[in-house]
């Protein structure tokens, strides 16, 4: 049964979203400050408003794919947000966001909109854009099951794989920890790959060779060949890789945790934005590497 949905933000994550969710045969009703992402949403099938007010309107079921928890708040709570605009005709609201953010703020707003009539789910993907477009994405869901189970089918569209967390925050906390994971192996494939470049490999042979080997990790598939090919074409920006682990470095200092090579890989990120690669895919980490020579 196809529904109407609502969907704020349209960059590479909510590209894929939409993508899935229209394939699927829904009409996605979507909203962005960019003119070009609004036209290429347009493009796919995409109905573009240009307004939060008006996706109020249409739909009761909305899912958020902006950048930061400051971002989502203005979306829900600012002036002309969501809250303001409900429809009594369209029932209780229920949002899906996606995005990685500091989690005990998205508590809190979770708390905060309940009162409103509005159901908040912790719905981040663990993978890049170009995996969940392909259905490879790993769902982290939180929240209410009673409002989950609402939205059971429009979650199997986007993620195809999904693992249950608990209470709303769980799903962002888990996210967190496997992206403190997964950007420590990625440095270390980056770092890997210069250094057997340096070593005089063929460096798609050593690749091939790595991946049958105790080192393995699903990096390796999804980043290996842009690292050796220079094709850093974005599915997941340098820009969207620092902030979350800026993100980890405060929850950790909450904590009382050291993370030195957390720490370590947020200077080789903040170099790549100094370089201008912000915008450009995260496998460009090794080029950073590339430029760090020891000095005769």
């Amino acid at each position: 049964m196809s529904q109407t949905l609502g969907l704020v933000g349209l960059g590479l994550m909510g590209n894929a979203i939409a993508r899935r969710l229209i394939q699927a045969g829904n009409k996605v009703v979507g909203y962005d400050i960019s003119d070009a992402r609004r036209q290429e949403f347009r493009e796919l099938g995409g109905v573009a408003v240009l307004s939060l007010q008006e996706i109020a309107r249409e739909c009761n079921i909305i899912l958020l794919s902006v950048l930061t928890i400051s971002q989502v708040e203005d979306v829900l709570e600012g002036k002309g947000g969501l809250a303001q605009n409900l429809s009594p005709s369209k029932g209780p609201y229920i949002v899906l966001c996606t995005i990685t953010a500091e989690p005990e703020a998205l508590i809190r707003l979770a708390q905060r909109v309940k009162g409103q009539e509005i159901e908040f789910l912790d719905t981040p993907v663990s993978g890049t854009s170009q995996q969940l477009l392909d259905g490879d994405g790993l769902g982290l869901v939180a929240g209410d099951l009673e409002a989950i189970k609402k939205v059971q089918r429009i979650l199997d569209i986007i993620y195809p794989r999904q693992c249950y967390t608990g209470a709303a925050g769980t799903a962002t906390k888990t996210k967190l920890a496997i992206n403190h994971i997964l950007g420590l192996n990625r440095a270390a494939l980056a770092e890997g790959l210069v250094f057997a470049d340096r070593l005089g490999l063929d460096l798609e042979k050593f690749l091939e060779i790595a991946r049958q080997s105790a080192a393995y990790s699903q990096i390796m598939d999804v980043k290996g060949r842009k690292m050796i090919e220079r094709d850093f074409t974005p599915s997941g920006k340098i820009s969207q890789h620092l902030k979350d682990f800026r993100i980890i470095r405060n929850q950790a200092e909450k904590l009382g945790q050291q993370l030195p090579f957390a720490q370590k890989l947020i200077e080789i990120l903040e170099a790549c934005e100094r370089h201008g690669d912000g915008d450009l895919d995260n496998a460009i980490s090794i080029e950073e590497i590339r430029r760090r020579r020891i000095q005769a």
